[in-house]
């Protein structure tokens, strides 16, 4: 189960409806070792595209880099999908190479300003589980 606070489940919301109409993403870090995302960290989608997106490879060697210094480890990796449901496409399994972290994807296909799909996944040498989201007020 992924436990998060409301905080960081609405700043992950609100990059995901800012960057629509192209795929949003970003890190939630947390302390090594013990699963508690703490720290959002959103990214820039270098692809820029509505369909699929990718960390830039400098920006991402800067923030494993600057985790590594500070004891922290991606505890979520999140993106959105713009035009389908939140479920992992075949691109997002090929990349997930993070076995401990949170996959999230926040659908925001649905543009009538309804609410938008927010679902967690672990993503372990191919195989997807969905898990529970459990949003809390405080750690």
């Amino acid at each position: 189960m992924l436990t998060l606070t409301q905080a960081l489940y609405d700043q992950i919301v609100a990059h995901a409806r800012a960057d629509h109409p192209d795929e949003a993403c970003g890190v939630v870090a947390g302390p090594a070792g013990t699963g508690r995302p703490e720290r959002f960290i959103p990214m820039l989608n270098a692809a820029r595209s509505p369909t699929f997106y990718e960390f830039d490879s400098t920006d991402l060697l800067k923030l494993y880099r600057e985790m590594d210094d500070r004891d922290e480890e991606p505890v979520i990796i999140y993106h959105s999908h713009t035009a389908t449901e939140a479920y992992p496409s075949r691109t997002d399994v090929t990349y997930a190479n993070e076995p401990g972290a949170h996959y999230v994807l926040v659908s925001t296909a649905d543009t009538d300003g309804g609410e938008f799909q927010f679902r967690s996944y672990r993503i372990v040498e191919g195989e997807i589980t969905e898990e529970e989201v459990q949003v809390v007020a405080s750690y």
